[in-house]
């Protein structure tokens, strides 16, 4: 398991009973996770005093906040993130990707080259935000307008508004497809596809029947000499060589190389275990 062990401005304080006790900051959150199967005693003393938790009714949920604000930031190392408490228990950032983060780093500032990444379905711009200071060029995009406009405020906010980033709302095929007519190529591509969702024209996208198509439609943006592809899954169900056969089939029998993939996870203060987070996959050449 790749754990993201690094962080100090975040912090997975205790897990049980379906729930999660985090710090965001100086601010303390309770949110549901399915992968919390566990009854163990909540022994840490933050469960007493929480900010704000998700609660689930029925078919939805809601906030339950302490004068908490509408927004703050928190930091991982040079990056400087905007967190929100959203609608379906969000906040706008997966703390553990910053696994991700150092990996796409290291293999951008290792290239010692222009590099130009395409992050797809790329949210709030973690990964936009890694390669940018990586001294990537960026293509974002994403299909929510709201997401894209939040993944600027966290690029200004981490120093990169002056940066070569390119901010689309589009649908993520309907973009790749357009950039191969053009003859637009990349070094790297970063995919956090959802589950299930629909672009700005009513395009859906359900992952199981979509992805391996996608990635195949995807291997033609590349350039003769990619870096690396990084795939995120985080459908329940979907295993880590499930992602690495994928990559396999439709990177390493394009460019040759091999994938590798792994569950990402978050250490746990108060056990020293670590919390399952989903799967990644990575392929290099």
């Amino acid at each position: 398991m790749w754990a993201a062990d690094k962080w100090r401005d975040y912090e997975l304080l205790d897990c049980t009973r379906g729930e999660r006790l985090e710090r965001w900051g100086s601010f303390y959150l309770v949110r549901p996770d399915p992968q919390v199967i566990w009854d163990t005693p909540r022994a840490h003393p933050a469960w007493a005093r929480v900010d704000a938790r998700y609660s689930r009714k029925g078919g939805g949920g809601h906030w339950e906040a302490h004068d908490l604000p509408p927004h703050w930031d928190i930091a991982y190392g040079d990056y400087r993130f905007r967190v929100r408490p959203m609608n379906f228990k969000h906040t706008g950032l997966f703390p553990e990707q910053a696994v991700n983060w150092h990996f796409l780093r290291a293999r951008i500032e290792k290239a010692k080259r222009d590099v130009r990444v395409l992050n797809l379905f790329a949210y709030t711009g973690g990964a936009t935000v890694a390669a940018a200071a990586a001294g990537a060029e960026v293509c974002h995009v994403d299909a929510a307008r709201g997401m894209v406009a939040w993944a600027r405020e966290n690029a200004a906010a981490s120093g990169l508004a002056d940066r070569p980033i390119r901010w689309i709302v589009d649908d993520c095929r309907a973009f790749v497809q357009r950039e191969i007519r053009r003859g637009r190529r990349y070094d790297a591509l970063i995919l956090d596809p959802p589950s299930y969702g629909r672009g700005p024209s009513g395009e859906v996208w359900k992952l199981e029947e979509s992805l391996f198509d996608f990635l195949s439609l995807c291997a033609g943006v590349l350039s003769d000499t990619p870096l690396f592809v990084l795939l995120n899954a985080y459908t329940a169900g979907l295993a880590p060589g499930a992602l690495a056969y994928l990559l396999n089939s439709t990177m390493t029998a394009r460019f040759g190389g091999a994938a590798e993939a792994d569950e990402l996870g978050l250490p746990v203060t108060r056990s020293g275990w670590i919390l399952p987070c989903g799967a990644t996959g990575r392929w290099m050449p």
